[in-house]
């Protein structure tokens, strides 16, 4: 079970930091030493490419923004590139050109788990270190993954949430972002188990797919809602399809008697908390997870770390990290938005 309680404890310091993180919006300088690089080769090729899912996409605008911030702090150079829509193999050409550019490092949240994976073995055989964050490929593929939060805490989140919202019993569905998303089917998996075990009474009726796009998830929710007129709830674990499920939710005779939940940013959410539509959502920090991202990029192409369990690196201000298991690095816990804190937030 998630500790909600301790969340919003803690949110008081992640809140500190949120303005800061949010400064370096644009690339950063190429800087002429290590920046303090934390002991690693000053030669080494500390440009460092960001490649989301896809571009315009607010969540990772905010984390993007975070990876710039490290990287200019330890003074290398930032890029972000990627396609304008994310399928599974609208990532190729991007991870190709940043190999024969001969970047240091390449960070990916993945649209799919195999598709882009001939592509990365390339780059990382022609030198390039492959960091995947939010969304993982298989662990062949790449040298680390950075995990914004447990697959079973950002689940056990989202069903606590529901199930609170709707009195624990009731049809359900869910909104997610592509059939193919990494990090989104592990979540939807462990979800319906955990009703399955502990919330009898919850039917999950469907889950249907938005594809992170704005309209097309407007319209799912709007589809959901004419085909189950019994349903209860939506849960959409992705911030582009709970902010349009929100959009439709608000205007609609269902505001108030639909419950609304998922991952989604303050800045987003905000307008939907304060209407009523939205009772509580969740999410960790997307500019922290960026950050994190880009200073393990940076261990690995100075040989700070190789990616083997047990390594550990110094990520700025967020302090020391350790490689666990499957050469992935956890962030932390997710954090749970309500009317009484979202004030505080601003990403």
């Amino acid at each position: 079970m998630m500790g909600m309680k301790r969340n919003r404890r803690a949110g008081a310091v992640v809140a500190l930091t949120l303005g800061a993180l949010l400064v370096a919006t644009g690339c950063a300088g190429s800087g002429g030493d290590d920046g303090g690089s934390g002991g690693g080769d000053g030669d080494a090729e500390l440009s460092i490419q960001f490649l989301p899912k896809n571009l315009g996409n607010p969540y990772f605008d905010t984390s993007n923004a975070g990876g710039a911030e490290a990287i200019e702090e330890f003074g290398g150079t930032y890029e972000e590139v990627g396609p304008t829509e994310a399928s599974p193999t609208s990532q190729v050409s991007y991870i190709q050109t940043a190999a024969q550019q001969g970047v240091g490092g390449l960070v990916v949240s993945a649209n799919d788990p195999e598709a882009i994976c001939d592509a990365l073995d390339e780059a990382r055989s022609a030198g390039v270190k492959v960091v995947t964050f939010d969304s993982d490929t298989n662990p062949d593929c790449r040298d680390l993954f950075i995990n914004q939060a447990t697959a079973e805490g950002i689940a056990q989140v989202q069903v606590d949430l529901i199930a609170e919202q709707i009195g624990d019993a009731g049809q359900v569905a869910v909104l997610s972002a592509s059939a193919n998303a990494t990090n989104q089917n592990a979540w939807i998996e462990l979800m319906q188990e955990e009703f399955a075990a502990s919330h009898p009474d919850i039917e999950v009726v469907e889950v249907v797919y938005g594809d992170d796009d704005d309209q097309t998830s407007f319209d799912k929710t709007a589809a959901l809602l004419q085909t189950y007129p019994e349903l209860k709830g939506i849960i959409s674990p992705t911030t582009v399809g709970i902010a349009a499920a929100a959009r439709y939710l608000s205007t609609s005779e269902y505001k108030g008697k639909v419950a609304l939940t998922g991952l989604g940013t303050p800045n987003q959410m905000r307008e939907y908390v304060e209407d009523g539509t939205v009772t509580a959502f969740a999410l960790w920090n997307p500019a922290d997870l960026g950050y994190l991202a880009a200073w393990a990029a940076q261990a690995l192409i100075t040989g700070e770390i190789t990616g083997e369990e047990g390594d550990t690196f110094e990520a700025g201000k967020l302090g020391s990290y350790e490689v666990g298991p499957d050469a992935t690095v956890l962030l932390g816990d997710p954090y749970v938005f309500d009317a009484e804190n979202i004030g505080d937030f601003d990403f």
